[in-house]
C-alpha cells in the first residue's frame, strides 16, 4: 500500500519526469512546477526539498530556476510504479477484495477441524501461522458480498490437501490469505466443512479475533482478501 504521503512524491516525480529530467538536467522553476501540479509555489518548493532528501532527484538552486535531475533511485521509483500499474491493469483479477460480514457464533465446529495435525500442519508451513483453534464466522449480508465471495472461487488460492485417517476423510480447503480490520493477517478458508451455505465465511487467524478485536454478535467486520498468494 502506498502513502499519502509517497502518492505526492511519485506525482512530483512523474510531473518531472514529463519535463524531461529523466534524461537530462532540467531547469524548472517551482512556479512552473506548481502550475503543473495545480499546487501552490510553497508546495511545490517543499515536494521539491523532500524528493531531494529522499535521495530521488539532486537538485541546484539558481537565480533563473531550479536545475533537476531525477537521479538512479528516483527513476527506479517510477520504474516500480510503471511495473505496479502495469500488473493492476493487465491481471486476470484484482489483487485484492474487500468483504463486510456481521459476527455469529457457530456450532463450534472450527476448533475440532482447525486442530486436525495434518491440517494445521500445512497451516502453519503454507499460511506462516499457526491459528488459534476456532473459526471467526461471518453472515454476508448484502448481495455485493454474497457476489464478492463467490467470484473467490476463480482466484488462485492456497491449497491444504486433505486426508484420511482411521475413522473418517477430511477433505481439502482452500485458503485466501487476509487482513481482518485493517489490523490482524490471517486467512478465509472455504470447504473445511460444508453445512455453511455461500453467504457464510470462515477466518481463522494466529490470535482469538473475538478477544483480539473485542467482537461480539452482531458486529460488523470488514476482511480484505489477498487473490495473489
Amino acid at each position: 500500500m502506498i502513502e499519502t504521503q509517497s502518492w505526492r512524491h511519485l506525482c512530483t516525480l512523474l510531473k518531472l519526469a514529463e519535463m524531461g529530467a529523466h534524461r537530462r538536467t532540467a531547469k524548472i522553476s517551482t512556479e512552473y512546477l506548481a502550475r503543473k501540479l495545480g499546487i501552490s509555489q510553497q508546495s511545490a518548493s517543499r515536494h521539491l526539498i523532500e524528493l531531494d532528501r529522499k535521495g530521488w532527484i539532486k537538485r541546484t538552486t539558481t537565480h533563473e530556476g531550479c536545475l533537476i535531475r531525477i537521479t538512479e533511485a528516483g527513476v527506479a521509483e517510477l520504474k516500480k510504479l510503471y511495473s505496479n500499474m502495469r500488473f493492476l491493469m493487465e491481471a486476470a483479477y484484482p489483487p485484492s477484495v474487500t468483504i463486510e460480514g456481521i459476527v455469529f457464533s457457530g456450532l463450534g465446529e472450527g476448533a475440532y477441524y482447525v486442530t486436525r495435525d495434518p491440517y494445521r500442519r500445512q497451516f502453519i508451513e503454507k499460511l506462516g501461522f499457526d491459528p488459534y483453534p476456532g473459526t471467526l464466522n461471518l453472515k454476508l449480508v448484502t448481495e455485493y458480498d454474497v457476489k464478492t465471495r463467490s467470484e473467490l472461487e476463480g482466484y488462485p488460492a492456497i491449497e491444504i490437501e486433505g486426508f484420511t485417517n482411521e475413522s473418517r476423510t477430511f477433505g481439502p480447503v482452500k485458503c485466501y490469505p487476509a487482513i481482518i480490520e485493517n489490523r490482524v493477517k490471517g486467512a478465509l478458508i472455504s470447504a473445511i466443512r460444508s453445512h455453511y451455505d455461500a453467504s457464510v465465511v470462515e477466518i481463522i487467524a494466529p490470535v482469538c479475533l473475538r478477544k483480539h478485536l473485542t467482537l461480539k454478535d452482531g458486529h460488523k467486520v470488514k476482511v480484505e482478501i489477498l487473490t495473489t498468494p
